[in-house]
């Protein structure tokens, strides 16, 4: 099988020379020339899977682990995939955390002085230690009497989209195939933030409003991570897509299920436990990592 093992850094701190990728070569076997992506950034190194242990599928973890081990700390991403099916035609991404810099809840939280409370919540229900729904339904419950139109001044004010994430939508797109925005959040975000950044659609949570004002309540059935995977499903089978096709980004625990049934699960500056059960991470890189990681050279992203 051959195979690919892509090296990126930030690009704003490049940190990719040519003795680093020699020295990554030398601990994959059957490795080719590595191929420049973006000088100093990004690179290709080929190679070839090693002979397979009886039934025993191939281990793209365990050769990432070694190529991390030889780069010997350096702020460098490694994702390690098969060549032949590395671009991809359809795309799931979560939002917050991941597609902008913010918990959206987090920032509603801090209208009504509970931003601490609402933000200790969030950070367990996302390392998994809470189940997702009846955090989401706490949560929420403390937002009642909140005037919807500070949606409108967060989104203005203190949403940041993560820089690489509108090139990573745009240029999935450009290429023919189908970007979804598919969140734990709210449609009051979603909807301005996915048509910033690009996507086809979105999907989220519905916070119910009388008045002007948040009631305490979310739209029910919650839109979790069981959703996040049929949405993933529904969306494969509706374009008569293969399963290596798709790609999927998130940080959190909801997040996992789509990770694991996409072609390539990408965690995204995730919590310890996704980080480690997903099929690759990205810890020091931009969203960009995902556009590397299908073989685009720079000068091909979408403007």
């Amino acid at each position: 099988m051959h195979l690919v093992a892509t090296l990126v850094s930030h690009p704003e701190r490049p940190a990719l020379s040519d003795a680093l990728l020699r020295r990554v070569a030398q601990v994959l076997p059957g490795a080719g020339e590595p191929h420049m992506l973006n000088p100093g950034v990004a690179a290709d190194v080929p190679f070839r899977a090693p002979p397979a242990s009886g039934d025993a599928p191939y281990d793209a973890t365990a050769q990432a682990e070694r190529v991390r081990t030889a780069l010997d700390g350096e702020p460098v991403d490694v994702i390690v995939q098969p060549a032949a099916t590395r671009r991809k035609r359809l795309f799931l991404a979560d939002m917050d955390s991941t597609m902008i810099g913010q918990e959206c809840i987090d920032e509603l939280a801090d209208f009504v002085g509970l931003k601490d409370k609402v933000s200790a919540i969030t950070e367990r229900a996302m390392r998994g230690e809470l189940a997702f729904e009846p955090a989401l339904r706490e949560r929420v419950g403390l937002l009642a009497g909140l005037d919807v139109a500070v949606v409108d001044r967060i989104i203005a004010e203190r949403i940041t989209l993560t820089p690489g994430g509108s090139a990573l939508v745009r240029t999935i797109r450009r290429d023919g195939g189908y970007a979804a925005l598919v969140s734990g959040g709210f449609t009051l975000f979603t909807g301005p933030i996915s048509a910033t950044i690009g996507f086809d659609e979105h999907r989220s949570n519905v916070l119910i409003a009388e008045e002007g004002k948040l009631v305490g309540r979310v739209q029910e059935p919650i839109l979790g991570k069981e959703a996040k995977l049929a949405t993933l499903v529904e969306l494969r089978n509706r374009f008569g897509l293969a399963h290596l096709d798709t790609l999927a980004v998130g940080d959190g625990a909801n997040d996992l299920a789509m990770l694991n049934e996409a072609g390539l699960g990408v965690a995204f500056r995730a919590k310890p436990a996704v980080a480690a059960a997903a099929h690759a991470r990205v810890e020091h890189a931009d969203l960009t990592a995902l556009l590397y990681a299908q073989g685009y050279r720079r000068e091909e992203f979408a403007d």
